[in-house]
C-alpha cells in the first residue's frame, strides 16, 4: 500500500502546537514541536501526512495487535454502531456484546477468574481493581487492609490512583500522587543487580523484599500486591525466573491479594491471550487488561476477578453494600463488540501461534544489537523488547535523561522508515503481532544502522567514547 492521502502538514502542525496539550508533552518546547502527524495505516505500517511510510515499532502504544486497517474489525464496529450505539450497564442494565465479552474473557482467563468489570482503558481498569480490593476487604470486615505494594519502575496508568502506583520517578517530578497507601519495592531488574550477585541470589532478594515489606506494614494492613509480568514502560524489565510464582506464594502466605497487570502482556504479546499462567506459572486473584483487548481500535479495559472473591461479597454477606464504581462508558457496546471481534480474528488467524513462531527470530535479532559498543543491555520476550544504551558498559552508567540518546536513535530510525518509543537512554518496541519475519529483519536492520549512526554522532560531539 502507498498512501494517496495528502494534507497541509504545516497548517496541521501549527494547529497542533497552538491548541493541543499532548500526553507526556515536554512543555519547554511544546508550542514549537516538529510534530510527526500520522494519517494513514495498513498492517504494520503507518503513514505521515506527507505520505512517508514507517514500520510501527511501538504498535501504537503496545496495543495494535492485529495490525492496522482490518476490514472485519471495521465492519463489526460499524454494525454495532448501527444496531445499538450506546447504553449504560449500570445496575440491572446490559447489552449483548457486554454479556458475550464477559463470558469470553472468563473462558480465556486462567483458573476461576470468571467475573469481569469493564472500564475505559488500562488506567481505569487498574483504578477499579484497586477500589474493588478495598471494597472487598471492607465488606469482609477488614477495613484496615488498605496498603498496596508495587515496584520501582512500574507503570500502571495515569488516573490519580493508578499513577500513584507507578514507580517511574520522572513521571512524578511535577505531579501529585497518593503516598499514604502505596509502597514501592526495589525494581526486579536483573541487569541492575549488585555486582557479584547471582541471578538466583537476586531472585531470593526480590522475594525477600516483598515479604519484608508485608511484615513491616503488618499483614492485617496490606490489601494487595500489583505487578506487571513484564515491566513494560519501565524498560521491558523481565524479573528473574521464578519471581512471579514465589511472590504469589508470599502473598498467599500472608493473606494478601495478587493483581497481575496484563494491560501490555495480555492478548498475544507473549504468545497467549493471558501470560500469567502459561508463561509465568501463576493464577492471580485479579487480572487487569486493556490495549490489545480491542487492538486499540476503540478504548476498552477490564479487570477480571476470581469467582471466589466475588462470591465472598455476594448476597447476604454484602448486606447493603454497593460497588459504587463505574464510568459512563463502562461496557460500551461498540467497544465490547470490538473486543469480541478482536478475539475472533486472533483465534481464526492463530495470532498467538504466529507470535510463538516468529518470537525466536525477533529475540535473536534483538540480542545481536547487544554487540554494539553503545548498548549496555538488550532484553525482551515474545514480541516486545528494549535496547538500553549506557555511557560505560563496565559500570552500566546510564546516559542522563536530558542527553536524549533514545531520541537520537529514534530520529535516525524515522529517517529510514521506523518509529520506536524512546525513553531517556532506552528504546522500547512492541510491533503489531501480525509482523512477518521479513518485516522483523527490516526493523532490526534499521535499528542497527541507527544505533551505529548515534554512536558516531556522540563520538564526534565528545559525549561518548567506545
Amino acid at each position: 500500500m502507498t498512501s494517496n492521502l495528502r494534507f497541509d502538514t504545516r497548517a496541521l502542525r501549527e494547529k497542533d502546537n497552538e491548541h493541543v496539550i499532548h500526553p507526556w508533552g515536554y512543555l519547554k518546547s511544546a508550542d514549537k514541536q516538529d510534530t510527526l502527524l500520522l494519517a494513514d495505516s495498513e498492517g504494520v505500517y503507518v503513514y505521515d501526512t506527507d505520505g512517508n511510510k514507517f514500520i510501527d515499532g511501538p504498535g501504537g502504544m503496545w496495543c495494535v495487535n492485529i495490525g492496522y486497517g482490518n476490514e472485519a474489525m471495521a465492519q463489526a464496529i460499524a454494525d454495532q454502531v448501527r444496531q445499538m450505539t450506546y447504553y449504560s450497564p449500570f445496575g440491572k442494565l446490559s447489552t449483548p456484546p457486554h454479556a458475550e465479552l464477559g463470558a469470553k474473557l472468563a473462558e480465556l482467563a486462567p483458573g476461576d477468574l470468571d467475573r469481569c468489570f469493564f472500564a475505559t482503558g488500562g488506567s481505569s481498569a487498574v483504578d477499579s481493581a484497586i477500589r474493588f480490593v478495598w471494597f472487598y476487604f471492607n465488606v469482609m470486615g477488614k477495613p484496615d487492609k488498605k496498603a498496596v505494594i508495587t515496584r520501582e519502575g512500574a507503570y500502571h496508568g495515569s488516573t490519580f490512583l493508578a499513577s500513584s502506583l507507578c514507580g517511574k520517578a520522572r513521571d512524578k517530578t511535577y505531579m501529585d500522587v497518593m503516598t499514604d497507601r502505596v509502597h514501592h519495592l526495589p525494581s526486579p531488574n536483573p541487569y541492575r543487580r549488585p555486582d557479584g550477585m547471582s541471578e538466583a541470589a537476586f531472585l531470593d532478594q526480590c522475594v525477600k523484599d516483598l515479604e519484608d515489606k508485608i511484615l513491616a506494614l503488618g499483614p492485617d494492613n496490606v490489601a494487595c500486591f500489583i505487578g506487571e509480568p513484564i515491566l513494560a514502560s519501565g524498560g521491558v524489565i523481565i524479573p528473574p525466573k521464578g519471581y512471579h510464582r514465589c511472590t504469589l506464594e508470599v502473598c498467599r502466605k500472608h493473606g494478601v491479594l495478587y493483581i497481575s497487570d496484563e494491560v501490555v502482556t495480555g492478548f498475544g504479546r507473549l504468545g497467549h491471550f493471558f501470560a500469567s499462567e502459561p508463561v509465568f506459572d501463576l493464577v492471580p486473584d485479579i487480572i487487569t487488561c486493556a490495549k490489545g483487548l480491542t487492538s486499540g481500535y476503540v478504548p476498552l479495559g477490564a479487570f477480571i476477578a476470581s469467582e471466589k472473591l466475588y462470591q465472598d461479597v455476594l448476597g447476604s454477606k454484602a448486606e447493603t453494600a454497593v460497588f459504587s464504581n463505574g464510568f459512563t462508558y463502562s461496557g460500551h457496546p461498540v467497544a465490547c463488540a470490538a473486543g469480541l471481534k478482536n478475539i475472533e480474528i486472533m483465534e481464526q488467524q492463530d495470532v498467538c501461534g504466529h507470535v510463538r513462531r516468529v518470537s525466536p527470530h525477533f529475540q535473536q535479532r534483538l540480542q545481536a544489537l547487544g554487540k554494539l559498543p553503545l548498548v549496555g543491555d538488550v532484553r525482551g520476550v515474545g514480541l516486545m523488547g528494549c535496547v538500553e544504551m549506557v555511557k560505560d558498559s563496565r559500570t552500566k552508567e546510564p546516559f542522563p535523561w536530558e542527553a536524549g540518546v533514545g531520541v537520537k536513535v529514534d530520529r535516525c530510525c524515522q529517517e529510514k522508515g521506523l518509529i520506536l518509543r524512546p525513553m531517556g537512554h532506552l528504546c522500547v518496541f512492541s510491533p503489531p503481532l501480525v509482523i512477518s519475519s521479513s518485516q522483523i529483519d527490516r526493523m532490526f536492520d534499521i535499528m542497527h544502522e541507527a544505533i551505529v549512526e548515534t554512536q558516531d554522532e556522540l563520538t564526534r560531539s565528545g559525549a561518548w567514547t567506545a
